[in-house]
Parts: structure tokens; sequence; C-alpha cells
């Protein structure tokens, strides 16, 4: 089994991280950014605001976050890349399975390439 990722702490990590690839999903908005550093290890983030609650509602929600980015992203990140999770409020209510299968889905549309500049949906933002 891969290793667990590392945790990012630091907000220029978080704020590097916008710059990537955005991933939406019913319970939280996946960021994913390759670091180019030469280190393959795996790094998460989460981060939940206050819009979507108190204290204990935005922790609940980082726990859960947390609990399926132990589970899934060994298997399912890429290597060397910055995940940032930052969760929605229906991600409060939505079934762990579920949850977890967004991960998934997220992470496998993360490997997508961009697409090519001729194409007419990307021109116009669509």
């Amino acid at each position: 089994m891969a290793r667990q990722p590392e945790r990012i702490r630091q907000r220029r990590d978080f704020l590097a991280a916008n710059q990537g690839r955005r991933v939406p999903s019913a319970g939280f908005v996946l960021l994913v950014r390759q670091r180019d550093d030469g280190n393959p290890a795996m790094r998460a983030g989460f981060t939940v605001t206050k819009k979507i609650g108190n204290s204990v509602t935005r922790n609940r929600l980082k726990r859960r976050l947390r609990e399926i980015v132990h589970l899934v992203l060994p298997g399912h990140g890429h290597a060397g890349a910055d995940h940032v999770l930052i969760g929605r409020e229906a991600g409060l209510a939505r079934d762990f399975a579920l949850l977890r299968a967004d991960l998934e889905k997220a992470l496998a549309k993360a490997h997508l390439p961009p697409r090519p500049k001729g194409d007419a949906r990307a021109e116009t933002g669509r």
C-alpha cells in the first residue's frame, strides 16, 4: 500500500494549490497542483469556510474529508502533487460512501489533459 499523504499547513501552499486544476463535486471542491520540486510525496490540505457553520460543524466536515483522503489518496492520488479539499455544506449530509466515490471520480478527472485551444467549449468557458 502507498504511503499516507503529508499535510499542507502553510498558507502559501494553499494559495499555490489554487492555481492548479479545480474539480467541483457535491460535497467538496478538489484542487490539484503538481509541485515540480522533485519530491514524489503527495500532500493534502483541508479548508472549510465560516459560511458553512460554527466550529463544531466545520471540524466535523474536515474530519470526514480527512478520512476519505486517508482511504482514497494513497491509491488514486497524484505523486508529487498537492491536493486541497474545500468543504461544501452538502458534504455534511452526504453519505460517506458517496463522498468517497466523489473523491475517486474527482481524482480521475484531474488526470484529464486540458482542452485543446481550438475547442469551442474552452473558449466560451462552458
